[in-house]
Order: C-alpha cells, then structure tokens, then sequence
C-alpha cells in the first residue's frame, strides 16, 4: 500500500510512477469508478467456502471422493436446496451424478428407457444446483470457471429466471435443443465439473501427499489442475523433495518406505524410476536372507504373490542398510545436529550380533550384513556406491518427478497464514516449559516463527541451487534434517528409531518421543502464544495442525485448547485406520463457521458410482458466526480494500490535473 485517501497531493506527486502505472489500467474517470464500485460491491458478497485436508498418504481413491463431494458441503446442499421435493434416492442419484459424471452417464445409457426425458430431468436439476451455488460469487468469477465449450449457454441459464412469463420458453427452449442435437452427455459433464469447482473456492493440504498409499503421483496431477490451493509441507513431502533435489539420503528413505509398504508403483509406474539396479543388487547379497523383518506391509487387496513379497523384502534390506550409512556420514557431517545417538553401526557387536544403546547390550534379530565391514562399517561398497550413483540419475531425470516437486515449491510452505488460521503440517518446537525452543543455524540463533523461515529457505537452496559448492551440500543435509532430525517443525520427535524396529525386538529401544508441544498443544496459552508469535490476534485465530493421527478410537479428540487448535490427520492413509478408527477429519470453514467432518472408510471408487455409496461423515459445527462472514472480513478483502484506496487516490490524481485522462 503506497497511499492512503488522506495522502496530501504533494504525496500523491512523489509517488506519481505509480499512478501512472495504475492509469495505464484504468485510463479514465469512469474506468476507476466503475472498478471502485465493482469492487466494493465484491466486498459484501459472502466469503467463499475454505476445504481443509492433510495426511493424504497416497490414498487418491479417498482424496478424490473427498475432492469431489466437498466432505459432504455437496450432499448438505442438495438437501437445502431440494428438500422434500426429491426422494432420498434421488438425492443419491443425484450426488453421484455430480461427483462421477461421466461414470454415472455410462450407466443411465444403460439402464433408462428413455434416456431424453433423463437428460431433461437431470439438467434442470444440476442447472438449479449450480445457480444456487454460483451466486455467491460475482458474474466475472463464475464466467472465468466455465468451459470453453459450452460458456455461453451455462451463462444464460444461470442467469436466467425459469419463473419469469417472458423469457420460460426461452429457458425451455435450450434445456431441449441441447438434448435434441446430442449434447446432452457433454454439458451434464461440464456443468458437474463446474459445480465441483465453484463448491470450494479455496484448498489447503497441510502435508503429507506422499508415501504409503500407491497414487500420490496421481493427486498431485490433480492438484497441479486445481483452481486455488496451497501446500502446507510436511516430513514425507520434504523427504521426497530432498530425493528430487538429490539428497542420497533421503532418496534410500524414500526408496525403504516403498518397498516396506510394497508400494513400488508411485515410483516406477508413476515416476518412471527404474528399480532394477536395486532389485539385481538385492538377490545379489541377500538372495540367501530371509530378510524376515523386512517383509512388505500389504493388505489383502493388494493381491501380491509370494515371490514378489521376497524379492520387495530383499530390496527392501539392502536400501535400509544404504539408508544408515549415508546418515551417519551426514551425521558425522554435521555435528551440530546432535544426532550422534543415531550412530548405530559402529556400536554393534558384529561377533556377537549385538548392539549397544545407551550402555545397554541387546541381541540383534538379523546378523547378516554382507555390505557392512566392521572396521568401518559407514562406508559404502563399490557396488551400493554404483547403485546409490544409478538411483539418484533416476530421481534427477523423471521429468514428472520433478514437475511435481516444483509444482510443491511453488505452492508450498513450511506454515501459511490464511484468513486467521495459522496453518502447519507438524509442530512449533519448543521447551519442556511450553517455551519456543531455540535453534542454531550458522551461529545464528532462531526460534519459533523464524526458526521456520529459515528451514523453508534452506529448503528452498536445496532445490534450486544448482552447483556443487559446500552451501548446496549444506542445504541438501538439512532437507534431510527436516525429515527426521530432532528439532525438526516437519518431524517433532527425538529420533527415528527406524534401526531398533528392524533389528530389535524390544520394543522398548522402538520408543521416540515426542517433543513438548504435542504436550502443550491443548493449552489455550501455549496456543496464544503460537499465534501471537506468527502475527495474528488469538481472539479470532485458529492453529490448523496435521502430521499426527487423532486416535478416535481411543477417545481422542481433534479439537485441543477449546477450539483453539484443530488436528485433521484422522487417518486417511490405511495403515493408520486400525489405530484411529476412522479415515481421515477435514475442515471446512464457509461464511457461516467452521465445521468439522470425520469420514468412515471409504470402500471404493466403483461402489460409489454403482451404488451412490457415498463416504459416511459426520460434522461438528466447531463455530457459527452470528452475522455471515463477508469478503471485506477476509484476507482477500483486505487486498480489496487497498485496491480501492488506491483507486480513489488516482481519481484525485485525474481531478487534480496531475495525471490526465486517456480516452
């Protein structure tokens, strides 16, 4: 904001190149009135509906319906807007219709007798919908979201009244050339897909894309094509990241996560990664090793035969012990990080076939280690310095890789803030006495809020810093850091205990614990603080939290601090649903409050389309506001109303003489 309404026009002067960069827009008098008007009117429109998601974890089949029914904001309207008018089944019908278009199509060419007379139906059903849905938002908005193909005449029905004498015919008149000229099919696609856009005018994922389910590649191509949406990273989208940038590190983390989840087509079939290297490499040195505890985790669906389990076990094997020498060499690397505890190949008793933790011995449940010499056992072997060399040429040059990871920097941030909600995957660090936890980075201290700036732009180098100079080193080290290292925002614990849960049996060395302010997050004060350390009033602000699962089955609430702090990670990932009962909580914030949504599981994609087989969810009205919330109440319509103070200060630049109109 350059001026103000009161800027005196000596002001007015001194800035006068901005002015005239704003005039060549609006050259007249009437060009900057009616934009003033335009937007002032924008401003008392209601602000538009807010869809929050985290912890997707692959699962695009889940994330998709989700997308597509809004958490349930399509069926609720549906309801209001039909009411008794239309059967249960009908209203089913009809859902479905909007969520898989072109599926549910398929299906009524099957099955109606007459198919015309269903085409009619249906249309002026979606067309009501959409018009109900579309007026909150002004026409120029609603224009901009329509299809190529067929703008003009969604246009004129959305706009039209059906009640008015002189223009039903009209009305009626489209509604039955469309079916008449065999368009039908076409325009119920496209106004569905439209009314899925105009449902929700704003998408947060707050992390964790990737990693477990088997089409995270798939939901990033869908949310590349979203209309308006950002990225809150958490700690399995910056290990992916990191790989991409060309951390070895993370790269054996990524690899070891898929073959323990046998979830091998993200990366092949998705990314075009070729893991035959590693799959040679395995029956190489472990073809003889049971590699018990490195047995995939599979669901029955997966349908996998025993073969492919072992040889997913073997690869699986090779890459973890990869994995732990490239850690340790970081971890040597980088004393500063404090991990030295994670340093666990040279406290083993190779002889013996056990390890000490802690000054602690604990026998080893696998002593095979053909790659590992135990005179020094964090150097790699001329074959896994071959293949670590193959795998990284791979994740450099999958060109959708690298399309999805730049679309997750363009997009992302480690924490946003978006109209009073503090947005973040994981955790702020912080003291045993509820005290942000300071950090040093290149002898500088940081805590809290700049503590988070600062790992977001060594992020950022990671990525985008092309030479092979210490810094780049730097940065690819600490992109590994922020997936498991101890005062890590994206991890928030004390240790990844990855060795112990393959190795040991006790499972007391499995424990990590969590850092304090998964302690102090239900504490209304502690979360005040958060909130007034990220600039926002805690009167009117809410921190949005992911990362860890709210066990509903054990009791657990996602609201913490009396509503001051929201968790959304209820488990849409399946490896997470036994332990918290549900699959997943979402957020929706429209101009009457916010409501919070916890989904059962969701069977499949064909059920929904064959049997309306919707994602059973039920919503907690968490806040309603007494007045309807309005654009001018949002952070959009504060930008809105700088825009037309600007605006009023060029048309006392024009009535000033000091800039002349262009007509």
């Amino acid at each position: 904001m350059l001026f103000s309404s009161e800027t005196s026009i000596d002001t007015v002067e001194e800035d006068l190149r901005y002015l005239k960069l704003l005039a060549s827009k609006y050259p007249t008098i009437p060009d900057a009135c009616t934009e003033i008007i335009n937007l002032q009117a924008i401003l008392n429109l209601p602000k538009g509906t807010e869809h929050f998601l985290s912890d997707l974890h692959g699962e695009y089949e889940s994330f998709s319906h989700v997308l597509r029914n809004a958490s349930g904001v399509i069926k609720r309207k549906i309801n209001d807007i039909f009411g008794n008018s239309l059967r249960d089944s009908e209203k089913k019908e009809l859902a479905t219709i909007i969520y898989y278009p072109e599926q549910k199509l398929e299906i009524a060419l099957r099955e109606e007798k007459d198919i015309d007379d269903w085409y009619k139906i249906t249309l002026y059903k979606l067309i009501e919908f959409c018009r109900i849905i579309s007026s909150k938002y002004t026409r120029s908005k609603v224009r901009k979201a329509l299809p190529p193909d067929f703008s003009y005449i969604i246009e004129e029905l959305l706009h039209e009244q059906q009640s008015t004498f002189n223009k039903q015919e009209y009305y009626n008149g489209i509604i039955q050339t469309i079916v008449k000229i065999g368009r039908a099919k076409e325009f119920i696609v496209a106004i569905s897909n439209l009314i899925q856009r105009l449902t929700i005018d704003r998408l947060h994922i707050l992390g964790d894309i990737y990693d477990r389910g088997p089409g995270a590649h798939i939901i990033l191509d869908c949310l590349i094509k979203y209309h308006s949406i950002d990225i809150q990273w958490g700690n399995h989208d910056i290990l992916w990241m990191g790989a991409a940038a060309g951390c070895e590190s993370s790269i054996a983390n990524v690899l070891r996560i898929s073959t323990r989840y046998a979830n091998l087509d993200t990366i092949e079939e998705g990314y075009g990664i070729n893991l035959l290297p590693l799959a040679t490499f395995a029956l190489d040195f472990y073809n003889d090793d049971p590699c018990n505890s490195f047995k995939p985790k599979v669901f029955p669906e997966n349908n996998y035969r025993e073969k492919d389990l072992d040889l997913m076990a073997r690869m699986h094997k090779a890459i973890s012990i990869i994995q732990f020498k490239l850690e340790g060499a970081i971890i040597k690397r980088r004393p500063h990080y404090e991990m030295q505890q994670r340093l666990l190949l040279n406290q083993i008793d190779y002889e013996k076939g056990t390890i000490s933790i802690d000054g602690k011995e604990y026998t080893l449940n696998d002593t095979n280690f053909p790659t590992i010499d135990p005179s020094d056992p964090y150097k790699l072997t001329e074959d896994e310095r071959e293949l670590i060399d193959k795998l990284k040429s791979s994740f450099a040059n999958s060109e959708k890789l690298q399309q999805h990871i730049l679309f997750l920097y363009s997009k992302g941030s480690m924490y946003s803030k978006y109209n009073s909600n503090l947005l973040y995957h994981g955790c702020i660090a912080l003291n045993e006495d509820g005290s942000f936890k300071k950090v040093k980075i290149d002898n500088i201290t940081y805590s809290g809020k700049s503590y988070l700036d600062r790992t977001e732009r060594m992020a950022r180098e990671a990525y985008f810093e092309k030479s092979d100079s210490a810094s780049k080193l730097y940065a690819l080290d600490t992109i590994w850091y922020l997936w498991c290292g101890c005062n890590s925002p994206l991890f928030g614990k004390d240790k990844m205990t990855t060795f112990e849960r393959y190795f040991i049996n006790d499972k007391s060395t499995h424990k990590e614990i969590k850092n304090p302010y998964y302690k102090y997050r239900d504490d209304e004060n502690i979360c005040n603080n958060i909130l007034e350390e990220f600039g926002l009033n805690p009167n009117d602000s809410h921190i949005i939290n992911g990362h860890v699962p709210v066990k509903t089955k054990q009791g657990e609430s996602p609201i913490k601090a009396d509503g001051k702090l929201l968790v959304i990670d209820g488990g849409f990932s399946k490896a997470y649903q036994p332990e918290t009962g549900i699959a997943g909580y979402t957020l929706i914030y429209n101009s009457y409050g916010l409501l919070l949504a916890s989904h059962a599981p969701f069977e499949s994609r064909q059920k929904a389309i064959d049997e309306g087989k919707d994602i059973l969810s039920s919503t907690i009205v968490l806040e309603k506001s007494t007045n309807r919330i309005r654009v001018m109440d949002t952070d959009v319509g504060f930008e809105i109303k700088e825009q037309i103070k600007d605006l009023e200060l060029l048309l006392i630049a024009y009535r000033k003489g000091v800039i002349k109109e262009q007509r």
